[in-house]
């Protein structure tokens, strides 16, 4: 018997399978990406310099002169106001989403990712998540701002907790969306400049900056059936920002707009996480 036989074999790591992978992998790959967002703090400065500048624009420049629901206060135009910058700046968030993951596959770095043991969905995911880690510290600066300009919340911290998790949730799901968009096309540049386009009509045929009731029919029921507005009108439903005489759509998701806002946000993540996986293998196969 030779010494070998008798020396203890070294103990590798426990080997994960499925969803135990999955979610290990997608932690390091998050890690990584804040990681690399910490070492880049003007992105996030930059990324909080748009916001704020809506939430001041929209206050004290058309404040004054936008009614909602026959009132032209412009305090109760500031806190209808504001469930839409919150909705506005973390779908925003997409076009960076698809410009990081568009940079990863210029620079080949999700071939190098694919080359290692590790969950297919998890370079994704732990990207989408870095992402939301960096919505989150967004809308926490952007609500000390909307505080300082006069917003407030009327229906209890519990409640306005929930708000801003449906908040949270929209900007996840949009996430996927901008995957999607980064993996679809060769040049970060373009990830960004496709990830904004469509966001424009989406934010804007809404109800985030002034009551449907005023649009020609054919805008209201696009807002009042649009993802983006069923989460804004949720917001406001648990701030308790919806200013006297406000008249409320008799559409159903703006009679039921935080389910609207949870069965939106859940089947666009159920629907653009599978094609996102998908585009991943092919772009990368």
């Amino acid at each position: 018997m030779s010494i070998l036989d008798g020396a203890p074999t070294a103990a590798g790591p426990r080997p994960y399978g499925g969803i135990g992978q999955s979610v290990r992998d997608s932690l390091v790959v998050a890690r990584r990406n804040l990681i690399r967002m910490a070492r880049i703090p003007e992105v996030v400065i930059f990324g909080l310099i748009q916001p704020i500048m809506f939430v001041v624009l929209f206050s004290y420049v058309f404040g004054g002169s936008i009614a909602v629901g026959g009132n032209t206060d412009p305090s109760a135009y500031r806190e209808f106001l504001m469930a839409g910058i919150f909705a506005q700046t973390v779908t925003f968030a997409t076009a960076g989403a698809g410009a990081g993951i568009a940079d990863d596959m210029h620079k080949g770095l999700i071939d190098r990712f694919r080359s290692l043991p590790m969950a297919r969905g998890a370079v994704l995911t732990g990207r989408t998540l870095a992402d939301l880690v960096q919505t989150a510290l967004t809308l926490v600066v952007l609500a000390i701002v909307a505080v300082i300009v006069g917003w407030r919340t009327h229906a209890g911290i519990p409640k306005a907790v929930a708000g801003f998790a449906l908040l949270l949730l929209l900007g996840y799901a949009f996430s996927w969306i901008g995957a999607l968009i980064g993996l679809s096309v060769r040049t970060p540049e373009a990830a960004t400049s496709g990830g904004l386009i469509w966001l424009f009509p989406l934010t804007f045929i809404s109800n985030a900056f002034v009551p449907s009731d005023n649009m020609p029919m054919v805008l209201r029921n696009i807002a009042e059936w649009n993802p983006f507005s069923a989460t804004v009108q949720a917001a406001r439903q648990l701030f308790g920002n919806f200013p006297d005489g406000y008249p409320v759509p008799a559409a159903w998701p703006m009679q039921h707009p935080v389910w609207a806002s949870l069965i939106w946000s859940v089947v666009i993540i159920l629907v653009f996480r599978s094609l996102s996986v998908r585009k991943y293998r092919s772009a990368t196969a």
